[in-house]
Formats: structure tokens, C-alpha cells, sequence
């Protein structure tokens, strides 16, 4: 053989040493990932957790889901919020994610205060031709974007 059975038997020992070098790789790289993403994770659920249970009557928040509304009751595990002048849901504390400044919900309302509402035909059953004026209307809409097309 090349090498001699001497030779290979004194290196081995040199070796057995220095095994805990080979480690000091994987431990770096486990200190890193507690640095860089275990312990900012953890910081930002207690921060979260101490907001959830701070929650009171009257604070602004925004949803996992992202809506907008003011917290108008809270109980041990939901949270009712208005997000619409009489439109109020339920949800878990724990899905309420972020906490407003007060009166931002006031700053981006619309400039009338009010969200503008389409129009819609309503017919009565004492008219009588609830199904009559409703194809009437359609077909008059119809008619009125086949002479849009017609001008262009």
C-alpha cells in the first residue's frame, strides 16, 4: 500500500482531538437563527399578546382579515368592533392584529362622511308590474349602451 499502517494509526489520535472543531460550525449557525429569527418571533407575540389584553372599549384596531373598526365591547375571549355605524362583529381577541392611534378612523373617512350608495329600482307587489318594469328597464339599458357603441 501506499500509505503504512504506522503512519495511518499516529494521525488518528492528532484527529480525535480537534472533533470539537467540526461542531463549532453547526453551533454558529444555530446562535444565528436565535438571533436572527427565534428570538425577534418571540419579542413580537409577547408584544402582540400584551396589546390583545390591553384592548378597551373605545380603541381603534385593525383585523387579521383587515378591517377597519372601534372596539365597542370586550369579553375574556371576543371582541365586538363596529365597522360601520350599526354593523358590528364578533371576533377572537387574539385576531385583532394591529392597535390604531385615536381618530385615525375618522381621518380616512371619505370626504362627505358618508360612502356613496347605488341606486336600486324598488317595486312593490301593490304595483303590479314588478316583473314587467324590471325587464322594461333592462331592455331600455340595453338600448341605451347599443347607441354608445354605435356613436363610437
Amino acid at each position: 500500500m501506499l500509505i503504512s499502517d504506522a503512519f495511518a494509526q499516529a494521525a488518528a489520535p492528532a484527529q480525535a482531538g480537534q472533533e470539537w472543531l467540526s461542531l463549532l460550525p453547526m453551533v454558529g449557525i444555530l446562535v444565528i437563527f436565535y438571533f436572527l429569527l427565534i428570538r425577534p418571533q418571540s419579542k413580537r407575540a409577547k408584544e402582540h399578546k400584551q396589546m390583545v389584553e390591553a384592548l378597551q372599549r373605545g380603541d381603534e384596531v385593525i383585523t387579521n382579515g383587515g378591517i377597519l373598526g372601534l372596539v365597542v365591547n370586550v369579553s375574556e375571549g371576543y371582541v365586538i368592533v363596529e365597522i360601520a355605524s350599526g354593523v358590528e362583529i364578533t371576533l377572537q381577541r387574539s385576531s385583532v392584529q394591529t392597535l390604531l392611534p385615536k381618530g385615525t378612523l375618522k381621518s380616512i373617512e371619505p370626504k362627505g362622511g358618508k360612502t356613496p350608495k347605488t341606486k336600486i329600482a324598488k317595486t312593490t307587489a301593490a304595483e303590479g308590474n314588478s316583473a314587467e318594469s324590471v325587464s322594461e328597464a333592462s331592455e331600455n339599458k340595453d338600448a341605451e349602451t347599443e347607441k354608445a357603441v354605435e356613436k363610437k
